[in-house]
């Protein structure tokens, strides 16, 4: 495979307007830049450029620290150092948050994640702050409290739901968050407490969220809505900037509403930036009739 095709495959790939592909790119990203230094710092013993990168991204308590270095809130559910940190998180993050994206749409993913990470991140500095224990470190970094937020919230949406598992077969999505929390919290003694809590204030929030969000309350909403209004600014810029010629009042123009590739088109891109359920009942019937049909 050529630079250009492998450039062409990722562009390609991060235009799917699939956002869990835009956050495991970067999570690569970062992980490999961060990386290469810790391979430059091995190789020429000189640790500092590797050290300050890692600081600089990582959640640092006491809170006298974070204060300094606010953008550590967001920035270390972005970072990871070890391999298998990485790749266990970014397997879940892509099977969970697919998954809570075909139920609930695409717009939904980044914000979650983001507010998972939050909590997570919060929970940390409260407890840093209130206990000051050297058990829960100096400083927090990983994608976990995130994943976490996104697994919980499709185990509360839908906990019958079954996914293959290697070793244990099906297992209902309830039965794998409560394993996965009952799992950190008997860890506890084997260290990494910090990260624990963080794992445990993405999986309360992400608890928290889809109850919410059946009670009528999008706690999305708020960063849905910048998000958004980004994409519509955007597209209005681009609206403008294309001709548009006049209209004459005598010709004739076809309706288009009955064709079945300008609707099929309309429901999968309803799909995609809402998920399957907001689809009425008529929708999903005409889209079964169709999938059968091809």
């Amino acid at each position: 495979m050529n630079g250009t095709s492998f450039q062409s495959d990722i562009r390609y790939w991060l235009r799917k307007g699939n956002t869990v592909n835009h956050l495991l790119f970067w999570n690569i990203l970062i992980f490999l830049v961060v990386n290469i230094l810790r391979l430059i710092a091995f190789v020429t013993h000189q640790v500092t450029p590797f050290s300050w990168v890692v600081d600089e991204l990582s959640l640092r308590v006491p809170i006298n620290t974070f204060i300094l270095q606010p953008w550590g809130l967001l920035t270390y559910m972005f970072t990871h150092v070890d391999i298998f940190h990485v790749l266990f998180n970014m397997i879940n993050l892509y099977w969970f948050g697919n998954l809570f994206r075909d139920f609930l749409g695409d717009k939904r993913v980044l914000p979650l994640y983001l507010l998972g990470g939050f909590a997570g991140g919060i929970l940390y500095l409260a407890s840093a702050s209130l206990f000051a224990s050297p058990y829960l470190g100096l400083s927090l970094i990983g994608a976990s409290a995130s994943v976490m937020c996104i697994l919980v919230a499709c185990a509360t949406l839908m906990p019958n739901y079954e996914i293959g598992l290697m070793f244990f077969g099906n297992v209902k999505l309830k039965w794998l968050a409560i394993a996965l929390i009952a799992l950190g919290l008997i860890s506890i003694p084997n260290g990494n407490i910090g990260g624990i809590i963080s794992h445990m204030g993405g999986s309360l929030f992400g608890f928290i969220y889809i109850r919410l969000l059946q009670a009528g309350n999008d706690m999305c909403k708020p960063l849905i809505w910048l998000f958004g209004s980004k994409g519509r600014m955007e597209e209005r810029r681009t609206a403008n900037r294309k001709f548009k010629p006049k209209k004459s009042p005598l010709k004739v123009v076809k309706k288009t509403e009955d064709s079945n590739p300008s609707r099929l088109d309309q429901l999968l891109d309803k799909i995609n930036e809402k998920g399957y359920n907001s689809l009425s009942a008529e929708e999903k019937a005409w889209l079964e009739k169709v999938s059968k049909e091809n």
